[in-house]
């Protein structure tokens, strides 16, 4: 069964950090662009991060300076390292397995994981 299945969510204070993790079955990861979408309740699809399979990386300013993405290839794995942590940054977190980053944000997501930034 090809599937990503993300984990590593859960409710952290304002300031600290979380590290996601997307794990691939059914399908190698080294041949596709990683990226991470979030989306908050009522609001649009967000794109935080991608990482090609080159090894290139985006991220947009809302996040830039504060995530980091990086893959395994060897563990068929992708991170998010989220640090400096937001109210805003709360959402659903999903990763997605691209044949680029040219719009990554579009497409099918699966369950993704919570993140949730709260005193």
């Amino acid at each position: 069964q090809v599937q990503l299945v993300e984990s590593g969510g859960g409710l952290v204070q304002p300031g600290g950090s979380l590290t996601l993790s997307c794990a691939a079955s059914g399908f190698r990861l080294y041949n596709y662009a990683i990226g991470w979408i979030r989306q908050a309740p009522g609001k649009e699809r967000e794109g935080v991060s991608c990482i090609t399979s080159s090894w290139n990386t985006y991220y947009p300013d809302s996040v830039k300076g504060r995530f980091s993405i990086s893959r395994d290839n060897a563990k068929n794995t992708a991170y998010l390292q989220m640090n400096s942590l937001k109210p805003e940054d709360t959402a659903v977190y999903y990763c997605a397995a691209r044949a680029d980053c040219a719009g990554y944000v579009a497409g099918s997501l699966g369950q993704g994981t919570q993140v949730t930034v709260s005193s």
